[in-house]
Order: C-alpha cells, then sequence, then structure tokens
C-alpha cells in the first residue's frame, strides 16, 4: 500500500500532462508530445530506467498516445469544416515515409543535433509571429510541384526522431502558403495521426530485445504510460478545440507564436 501511495503524485503529474496536451492539441494543431516527452523521460528516472533508453521510450510512448490525442483533435476539428483533406492526400505518402525513416534513424542515432535544429526554427518562426505580425507569403496556395514533397517528409522524419505529432511545423509551413490558421492547424491534427502510427510501430519493432526496459512495455512504447495519459489527453482535445474555434486569426496566432517561443526556449535550455 506504500509503495502504491508513494506513486500516486507521480500519477497525478502524468494525468495533468495528458489533460495539458490533450488541450494544446484542439488549440494549436499539435500532438501534444513537446508536453509528454520530457515528463515520462522524468517519470521513467524514478523507475531506475537507465540513461540510454529513457528518451527512447519517451519518444516511442508520446506518439503512441498522440495517435489517440489527435485521433480526436481531428474529428473535432472535422466537424467545424477545418481540415483541408486536399492537403492531407497529397501530403500523406511523403509525411508517411518520412515518419518511418526517423523512427528508424532515431533508434541507432543520438538527435540531439536534430532536436537543436528543431529548436532554433521554431525560435526563429516564434519571433517572427510575436513580433512581425503575420507570416510573409511565400505564394497564394501550395503548389503542385515535387519539391513542395520534402515539406511532409521533413516534418514526418523530424517529429517522429524527437516524439511529437508535426503541427509545429505543419502549421507553419501552410500559413507560408496563405493556408488560414484555423484551417492550418485543424489540418495539422491529422499530421499526428500519420506520423504517429508508423512510428509507434517502428519503435515497437526496433525496440525488441533491448535489455533493461521496463515491464509493461512492447519495444520502446509503455503501455503503462499510455493506459495512464491517453484517457485524459483524448478528453482535452475537444475543449481545445473549442477554445481554438472561439478565437480570431491575430488571437491564435498569437497564441502559437507563444507556444513556440516556450517550446523552442525549453528545448535550447535543456540541450545547450
Amino acid at each position: 500500500m506504500s509503495a502504491l501511495a508513494d506513486l500516486y503524485p507521480l500519477i497525478i503529474i502524468m494525468l495533468g500532462a495528458g489533460i495539458v496536451s490533450g488541450l494544446m492539441a484542439g488549440l494549436l494543431g499539435i500532438g501534444g508530445g513537446i508536453v509528454l516527452v520530457p515528463i515520462i523521460e522524468i517519470a521513467l528516472s524514478f523507475f531506475g530506467v537507465g540513461d540510454e533508453l529513457r528518451m527512447h521510450i519517451a519518444i516511442a510512448t508520446s506518439l503512441a498516445i498522440i495517435i489517440i490525442t489527435a485521433f480526436s483533435s481531428t474529428r473535432a476539428h472535422y466537424r467545424r469544416g477545418a481540415v483541408d483533406v486536399g492537403i492531407i492526400k497529397s501530403w500523406a505518402p511523403a509525411m508517411l515515409f518520412g515518419a518511418v525513416l526517423g523512427s528508424w534513424a532515431a533508434s541507432r542515432l543520438n538527435g540531439t543535433y536534430l532536436v537543436l535544429l528543431f529548436s532554433f526554427l521554431a525560435f526563429i518562426v516564434a519571433i517572427k509571429m510575436l513580433f512581425k505580425g503575420d507570416t510573409k507569403l511565400i505564394r497564394d496556395g501550395i503548389p503542385d510541384h515535387p519539391l513542395v514533397q520534402f515539406m511532409p517528409y521533413s516534418i514526418g522524419m523530424l517529429s517522429s526522431m524527437i516524439g511529437i505529432g508535426g503541427g509545429v511545423m505543419g502549421v507553419s509551413y501552410m500559413s507560408l502558403f496563405g493556408v488560414p490558421i484555423h484551417r492550418a492547424v485543424g489540418t495539422a491534427s491529422f499530421f499526428g495521426v500519420l506520423i504517429a502510427i508508423p512510428g509507434t510501430i517502428s519503435y515497437m519493432i526496433t525496440g525488441q530485445g533491448i535489455e533493461g526496459l521496463p515491464q509493461g512495455n512492447v519495444g520502446y512504447v509503455s503501455f503503462i504510460g499510455i493506459a495512464i495519459i491517453a484517457p485524459a489527453s483524448y478528453f482535452a482535445a475537444p475543449i481545445g478545440t473549442k477554445i481554438a474555434h472561439s478565437l480570431d486569426q491575430k488571437k491564435l496566432n498569437l497564441a502559437f507564436g507563444l507556444f513556440l517561443f516556450f517550446v523552442s526556449t525549453q528545448m535550447l535550455y535543456r540541450y545547450l
């Protein structure tokens, strides 16, 4: 009983993380991995999981939870007509391929330099959105050109490597081509599903036979973490969606800029 009581604060923290990640998924079109990855990693340290495994488990488990969160968020945005099915159909193959490749590479490589690169890019976009108004358009509308596929490919690869749903990069990219912020957020919600499913499967496979994994794991994916966090995240996502559609475009841009600024500075502080 005492051992179980000792876990109560940790369970409450993880439930809170699930609620916050769900709210941000609905509000900003992100998967919530930015919140989940560091919290899961800290939780694993309390259970004595080795340094060499914690980040892999945190990223893999975050992706598995994103499947549920992103689906809930996408459904809520779709009901409001804020999901661009055309963009999803066009970008899905490259994004899926990037997600598989990214999770495979992350299981073998140290992703610190990629995380730092992502943080710098997110910081630049955040400053631009916060202090320079609307993002300047490259052109009005996403062109039908093979080179454009580099965008969904990079979203899928980098997101699966660091355990996020792709909303940060996705919303930023779509905004450059004049996609309205509410539609960009709604569409980016589904990116989490596209990235998280192949990414999770890949982490489950590449983690087979690894020594030191905790109980309840299938490969690098912790089903104990999923059981605690996923329900809270699923039910919080539609609330975030409702809040997003109550804000005008300028306020939602500001919210997204503030979020990017917080994420980028926290990641830079942690890894530098």
